[in-house]
């Protein structure tokens, strides 16, 4: 009769009467996972360690090429200058304000530092006694004397330029140009009264023998009848500052700081501060005794 019996149980091993495979340590399947997975650890840790060190470094890299990350790009460190203001003169709006324009940050720090303090070799405002409309109107009687009104002729003044010494201001057609003077006429036309200003008494108008006033106007210095407002007197008063030249001034406006009274082909103008030899000659100026 054959042997019906079920063959032995794979689980059982020893319960059966079969012999465990005794070649392999037993456990070492554990213990093979479970150096797998260590090894795939420390590798992933060391990957983003060297990921994190690469953009590191390339942000360092980054920041150095970068010069608004460098040293004084936001702080001390390198010098950093205004921007150069745009050429050509703007047309100021004489109705609506009077009020004080403030100029471009270089010609606002150029004229801090030449307002510092009056100069020492600028002539002092007239002192006479007389009111400026009673002045305007007793230098218009008479220009040779200097007028009934001035308390002392040492008021009435010439303005000579420093780079062109053989030339003065002098009232042209309403204007105010730099000329020579060969003639009784112009010698009256380049010979002012000098008073107190009309806006600031520290400072200086000029009035002619006709009684009028220099001011500017869009910029440029003509000679007209004072009205009485506001604006006038701003217009017609120059307070005078150091200037590069020994003996010699420079005149700044009272409303608009930073502009000064130069000539450009030999025009009188009111132009915004330049830190070049050619603008400081150009506004450098001497009072002189009246030529008339």
């Amino acid at each position: 009769m054959p042997d019906s019996s079920p063959p032995p149980s794979p689980n059982s091993p020893w319960e059966n009467g079969w012999t465990p495979d005794s070649s392999r340590t037993p456990g070492t399947r554990r213990l093979y996972l479970a150096g797998a997975l260590a090894i795939t650890t420390i590798a992933a840790c060391v990957t983003a360690i060297v990921v994190t060190d690469k953009q590191t470094d390339d942000t360092s890299r980054t920041k150095q090429a970068d010069p608004s990350t460098l040293p004084g790009a936001d702080g001390p460190g390198l010098l950093s200058f205004a921007s150069p203001s745009k050429q050509g003169t703007p047309t100021p709006d004489e109705h609506t304000s009077t009020a004080v324009k403030t100029p471009s940050a270089t010609a606002s720090a150029a004229a801090a530092e030449h307002s510092k303090k009056p100069s020492a070799k600028a002539p002092s405002p007239s002192k006479s006694t007389s009111s400026h409309g009673s002045s305007s109107g007793s230098s218009g009687s008479s220009g040779s004397s200097g007028s009934s009104g001035s308390s002392s002729s040492t008021a009435w003044k010439s303005v000579r330029s420093v780079n062109y010494p053989d030339r003065y201001w002098q009232v042209n057609g309403g204007l105010v140009k730099l000329n020579p003077v060969s003639s009784t006429a112009a010698r009256r036309a380049a010979t002012f009264k000098l008073v107190k200003g009309l806006a600031k008494s520290s400072c200086y108008s000029f009035a002619t023998a006709g009684g009028t006033y220099l001011r500017h106007r869009n910029f440029i210095l003509r000679a007209e009848r004072n009205d009485g407002s506001a604006l006038f007197k701003q217009d017609a008063t120059f307070c005078p500052r150091p200037s590069s030249t020994s003996g010699a001034v420079m005149l700044e406006s009272v409303n608009y700081p930073g502009r000064f009274l130069r000539h450009q082909n030999f025009q009188l103008k009111l132009d915004r501060y330049q830190n070049s030899g050619q603008y400081r000659s150009d506004s450098a100026f001497r009072l002189v005794k009246g030529l008339n």
